[in-house]
């Protein structure tokens, strides 16, 4: 081999060498990564949720809105899987209704419904009206006159 051709053989390796070792050590480095990327799993989080076997409860309300007319009241237990409760509310044409439900596994779903008659008209809620001012024309906008300014100045005439 021949002086010039080892010269230009020890050019390219110098040029391709640290090429090849960049891209052996980015190869070596990401190694590991890979493995575990491929191969881990992220733990799963679990919520564990409070289980009630035999849930209980009881609640109740009552509205009577003199201003409004509204008025229904309802009220509900439950005891494990029985459920019992009832509700009224005022009819449109002012009777009283009543639902009276049950619930459990064995029945399922039960309403009765009772219809009392209306003592009286419904009351009806009014809004206030608003009043309005009654229309006044408006006075005419009087403009002031220009003044233009005189001034006194000799009377002038011409004699024949």
């Amino acid at each position: 081999m021949s002086k010039k051709n080892a010269s230009f053989l020890d050019s390219c390796l110098l040029l391709i060498l640290p090429q090849v070792l960049l891209s052996v050590a980015a190869i070596v480095a990401t190694a590991p990564v890979a493995r575990l990327a491929v191969g881990g799993h992220a733990p799963v989080a679990v919520k564990q949720e409070d289980y009630d076997a035999h849930p209980q409860y009881s609640y109740s309300y009552e509205v009577q809105d003199a201003v409004t007319g509204d008025s229904k009241s309802q009220h509900e237990t439950r005891d494990g899987d029985v459920v019992q409760g009832s509700y009224t509310l005022i009819e449109p044409d002012g009777s009283r209704r009543t639902v009276e439900y049950a619930a459990d596994p064995v029945n399922g779903f039960n309403a009765v419904v009772h219809k009392e008659p209306a003592a009286g008209p419904a009351p009806v809620a009014h809004a206030p009206v608003a009043t309005i001012a009654a229309h006044h024309p408006i006075a005419a906008y009087a403009h002031p006159q220009p003044v233009y300014a005189s001034y006194a100045s000799p009377h002038v005439s011409y004699a024949i």
